[in-house]
């Protein structure tokens, strides 16, 4: 609520004496007392906290715990890199989360800055947070309710609730009834006495329940955990078997022991995590630029699994506009393509109103109630008469329901059909024209007006009227809407609208949009029944319509739904809705039109508001979650290459060299392979990403793994041993003797250049999992180009730079050795393309 410079209406009115209102000493007394008017807040966790997470979770311990053994083992090198590969990690994870978390920020409270009262019997006004309970209060069109109040005396009063109920439609409150913290007035004026401020408001009791209702671990941070345990387990347990090895083959304790982490540390994949931070910072970003704006990384990948979405009405699926659609008259429809013809009929209906469309620097602005905004915009656009002068008005009442005004000596009447049609002295025609403009879901008014008006009372003067005829006004669904649920029910997701709204608004709109689907299942809050276990069977249904719902109602849904198995994403623009915002596995709020309350529950808030917006983003998020399995597929072959120099080792009996060195293996996982893995991570979503179910099964699945452990992992591995050894025997070595350290760097080179340029390979290979790398095109993903230039910069700097060359264990191979290396890069596409056309021939 803001000041005002005007006098006090109740003053003015002189029907009431004024209110004197609280003295400031009192009021500063209660101030003291109950404190200032502020909603509760959630504390946060402190940056540093934050950042401290990052670096403790499971995978970060171990990597800790293999850097304090390297270093116990007389290895600081190989501690320092594990370290910087740890705080890597960490840093990457909380830049990104943090930058998401700032840029979904939003000024939380909906407790405006300044509220006009009356106190010491003066016209005030004061600071939002220093309101009291007792505090008169004086509203007027454009203020925000900011504290809970009891109506004392009202004058035509229209307030929105939408923000607490969902219903679109403005309340009228009426004397002795109560207007709620964080509704806003449209239209009339009101004097009121302040019930509840701060935490002991219905606001504040909802934003309490809210912040109770707990975000559900997604869907990626379990696969996740899934695949990091599986993979620390094997390790270490491949890990101490080789341990076990070297004490048979008779090698000393320390040496064991470096060798055995060795192959540990080949078998981590360290880029992981930092791949799949990016790789969810850029799908955020490219959502960003789309009109969805991701609070939390995760997010992305959540949307991608949603197999159940419940959206909102107003807004999300309509304009939020209210639009005259159609006019009867006694003489017949009238054909809005010539809006002239509506010129008589929209000069009434605005005259009885007092909602307009202005003009603004940015254009028009509606002020006042949205649907008499409407009837204003027609009666613009009809080119209607607006110089009379209004000498008497008669307000709309929720007794009467309709309003009126005396204008150049005829009254002029606009409201509810059956409030109207029994004061007009012909009506034929007028019902069936209402029963099937109410059919088509539409809001009906009735015009009439009176040439003659006698008396003073609005009931002795809206009497013996003529029926000018009935308006049809709808809140038009958004361009795009149906498309967009068909693109859903394609891709298996199921739908459900849930609004405050009247079900036979809600149901015109689903059937409009597609939304309703061929076994119509519409019901209201009070119809839902009171078992969870039941309530998720009745609405794991597609194209479900449950209307008049409460917040509690909302956040049963959700609960239930993810009882059934199902990933939730819950839309929403209310303070009502944020406690199924956080419940659900996906909070969806609106940008434009939410509360702030709403945002700061959700993990994705809508710029637009559109729809079609939620599944654009699901697009992404979909696309996600392939990007991570292709780069899990690239990361997993690589490590199939860096142990098997250990297993050929450890089963030959040690007469075999060592080709890697546990540094180079890292050098491979931090310097060569995470820029591909990166871009694996911005593949663009494909035809098919919306045809199906979403795949919600665990990221390291049978496919996967066949791939990875059947196919490219070893011939990678093979020719990178082939190499090894071709180099070793080039330069004379036989098997069972000791090479010198020249030709064991120069082989060792050698296998390092092969698993490089086998990966290089490989990032082409796992763009795909049906299609083999020469049918896709190389401009969808040039991230992916740039990539493996760089890596195979990469690859020469490690080997041709002395002082790298030297810490790693590997120079530059012979001509011979990079030949056989280069044969790395036809092998693993080409298997990789036979085993593609394998399956698509068992497929057929």
């Amino acid at each position: 609520m803001t000041g005002h410079p005007s006098g006090d209406f109740a003053e003015a009115s002189g029907v009431l004496p004024p209110r004197a209102g609280l003295s400031s000493a009192e009021a500063a007394r209660r101030l003291a007392m109950d404190g200032p008017n502020r909603l509760p807040s959630r504390d946060r966790s402190p940056v540093p906290l934050l950042l401290l997470r990052e670096m403790v979770h499971f995978f970060a311990l171990l990597l800790w715990g293999a850097a304090g053994l390297a270093l116990l083992a007389g290895m600081p090198q190989l501690a320092v890199a594990i370290v910087v590969v740890v705080l890597l990690n960490g840093a990457f994870a909380f830049v990104q989360e943090y930058r998401a978390d700032q840029a979904g920020k939003r000024l939380r409270e909906l407790i405006p800055a300044d509220v006009t009262v009356r106190r010491d019997s003066r016209r005030t006004v004061v600071d939002a947070t220093e309101l009291v309970a007792g505090d008169v209060v004086l509203l007027e069109a454009g203020d925000r309710i900011s504290a809970d109040l009891e109506l004392v005396e009202v004058h035509a009063l229209a307030v929105n609730e939408s923000t607490l109920t969902g219903e679109s439609t403005p309340a009228r409150p009426r004397e002795t009834d109560t207007a709620f913290a964080g509704t806003f007035v449209i239209e009339g004026q009101a004097e009121a006495v302040v019930t509840a401020t701060g935490a002991r408001t219905r606001l504040a009791a909802i934003a309490t329940l809210t912040q109770a209702a707990t975000r559900p671990p997604s869907p990626l941070a379990r696969r996740l955990g899934r695949v990091i345990k599986v993979i620390a387990g094997i390790a270490l347990g491949v890990g101490t078997v080789f341990f076990v090895l070297t004490l048979l083959l008779g090698m000393a304790p320390a040496d064991g022991f470096l060798l055995a982490l060795g192959v540990t540390v080949a078998l981590v994949p360290e880029g992981l995590l930092p791949t799949v931070t990016l790789s969810l910072a850029r799908a955020a970003r490219s959502m960003a630029g789309r009109q969805a704006l991701v609070r939390h990384l995760e997010a992305v990948e959540t949307l991608g699994s949603a197999t159940f979405i419940c959206t909102d009405k107003t807004g999300t699926l309509t304009r939020n506009e209210m639009t005259v659609v159609q006019i009867w008259t006694p003489a017949g429809p009238l054909d809005l393509a010539e809006p002239s013809s509506a010129a008589e009929i929209m000069r009434t209906a605005v005259l009885c109103s007092t909602g307009r469309l202005v003009r603004t620097d940015g254009g028009y602005k509606g002020v006042g109630d949205p649907m008499e905004v409407a009837l204003h915009a027609l009666a613009l656009h009809a080119g209607a008469r607006e110089e009379e002068t209004v000498t008497r008005r008669f307000p709309f009442d929720p007794v009467r329901r309709r309003s009126s005004a005396v204008a150049d000596g005829q009254l002029h009447l606009k409201g509810a059909p059956d409030a109207v049609l029994p004061l007009c002295v012909d009506k034929r025609g007028a019902a069936q024209a209402l029963e099937e403009m109410s059919a088509r879901g539409l809001r009906v008014l009735a015009v009439a007006r009176s040439d003659t008006p006698r008396g003073t009372t609005a009931e002795e003067v809206e009497r013996d009227l003529t029926l000018l005829g009935l308006l049809g006004l709808e809140d038009p669904p958004r361009d795009g809407v149906a498309e967009a649920i068909a693109t859903c029910r394609r891709a298996g997701i199921k739908l459900a609208m849930i609004t405050g709204d009247h079900p036979g608004t809600a149901r015109a709109i689903a059937m409009k949009v597609g939304l309703l689907g061929p076994d119509p299942l519409v019901l209201t809050g009070r119809e839902l029944p009171d078992e969870d276990d039941a309530l998720g069977s009745l609405l794991d249904h597609d194209g479900a319509v449950i209307a008049r719902v409460t917040p509690e109602d909302k956040l049963r849904i959700a609960r239930a739904l993810r009882g059934r198995g199902h990933v939730v994403a819950m839309t929403g623009d209310g303070v009502n809705d944020g406690p199924a915002l956080r419940e659900a596995d996906i909070g969806v709020a609106m940008g434009a039109s939410g509360t702030d309350v709403a945002r700061e529950a959700a993990d994705v808030v809508l710029l637009d508001d559109h729809f079609a917006t939620i599944v654009t983003a699901i697009e992404l998020g979909r696309a996600t979650y392939a990007n991570i399995r292709r780069f899990l597929t690239y990361h997993l072959t690589d490590n199939v290459a860096e142990l098997t120099p250990f297993l050929v080792w450890a089963l030959s009996g040690g007469t075999v060299p060592l080709a890697l060195s546990v540094l180079q293996v890292l050098a491979l996982d931090i310097g060569t392979d995470l820029l591909p893995a990166l871009a694996l991570g911005a593949e663009p979503a494909n035809p098919r990403t919306m045809r199906g179910p979403a795949r919600t099964g665990a990221l390291l699945d049978r496919r996967l793994l066949r791939r990875v452990f059947c196919v490219l992992g070893p011939v990678e591995a093979v020719v990178e041993m082939a190499a090894f050894v071709a180099v070793l025997m080039l330069g004379g070595w036989a098997l069972g003797t000791a090479p010198t350290a020249t030709l064991l760097t120069a082989a060792s080179g050698a296998a390092f250049a092969a698993v490089v340029l086998g990966q290089l390979a490989n990032a082409f290979a796992c763009r795909s999992e049906t299609r083999w790398a020469g049918r896709l095109p190389w401009r969808n993903n040039r991230i992916l180009l740039g990539a493996v230039v760089i890596e195979t910069v990469m690859l020469l700097v490690f080997l041709g730079f002395p002082p790298l060359a030297a810490l790693l264990g590997g120079t530059l191979p012979p001509l011979a050795g990079w030949a056989l290396a280069a044969l790395a890069i036809p092998a693993v596409i080409g298997a990789d393309a036979l085993h593609k056309g394998l399956r698509a021939r068992r497929r057929a």
